[in-house]
């Protein structure tokens, strides 16, 4: 099956040069690590009072690579007609949304926040939410946004049955709060990259899976922000069947 990354992005970056990140770039560390498609969302829009209107710029920046980058649209749930930007990507056939509510002075589990998970679930569409892009300790004075909190997650999951959600550059104490917080049925419906999971000398990742099962990981990368080889070191240094290693990298989010 085709190794997928969940947690890829094109465009500046608002904090700190980044020496190339276009889509050019972001295709050859992919043929280099051996990924086949990666999901796609667009930097810029972090800082963006309305991010829904900067997709076409993410869309113009991967035209030519269309068959292996997916594009993710960042949407603002709390502007008028964010509906219409949800609508949008489903009929762009977009693989799930990104919202980031710490960059829009929301509360993570308010308001706004539910009746959008209300209205991606009912239209199968999973939210990609990041616990945080960078090390706390590289922020810039100027960046606020903190970190998304485990309570937040399990908030959002048990608002809506129907809600899917992928939690990208979360650490081994926060997917451990939640998951251990949940039901099986809510857990199930939440799938953790492994950008932020830590290897040996520690192991945090070998006990994740050890604890709460295979099947709840899955790639991410989250390049440029990161070196994209980081999580494969991770799984080469586990002592992981080819079975299992194929479903991090690619059959979780298919069956899923």
């Amino acid at each position: 099956m085709p190794v997928v990354d969940v947690a890829a992005f094109v465009g500046g970056y608002p904090y700190r040069h980044l020496k190339d990140p276009s889509a050019e770039w972001l295709i050859r560390q992919m043929d280099r690590l051996g990924i086949e498609r990666a999901w796609v969302a667009y930097l810029p829009a972090l800082l963006h009072r309305d991010p829904a209107a900067s997709t076409p710029e993410l869309l113009e920046l991967i035209k030519h690579h269309r068959d292996r980058l997916q594009p993710v649209p960042t949407i603002h749930p709390g502007l008028p007609r964010w509906e219409e930007d949800l609508n949008d990507a489903v009929a762009l056939g977009a693989p799930a949304v990104r919202v980031h509510p710490r960059y829009l002075g929301l509360d993570p589990v308010g308001g706004e926040m539910r009746v959008l998970a209300a209205a991606a679930g009912a239209a199968g569409m999973p939210l990609l939410l990041a616990v945080r892009l960078e090390d706390p300790r590289q922020l810039h004075p100027l960046d606020p946004a903190g970190e998304l909190p485990g309570a937040a997650i399990r908030g959002l999951i048990r608002s809506d049955p129907q809600l899917k959600l992928i939690v990208s550059h979360a650490e081994r104490a926060i997917i451990e709060e939640v998951h251990w917080g949940l039901t099986p049925q809510e857990s199930s419906r939440i799938l953790w990259d492994i950008a932020w999971v830590w290897g040996p000398p520690e192991d945090h990742l070998a006990l994740l899976i050890e604890t709460m099962g295979v099947e709840r990981f899955v790639l991410g990368t989250g390049m440029p922000l990161r070196i994209p080889d980081t999580p494969f070191a991770r799984l080469d240094l586990l002592n992981l069947s080819a079975q299992d290693r194929e479903k991090i990298l690619s059959k979780n989010l298919e069956t899923w």
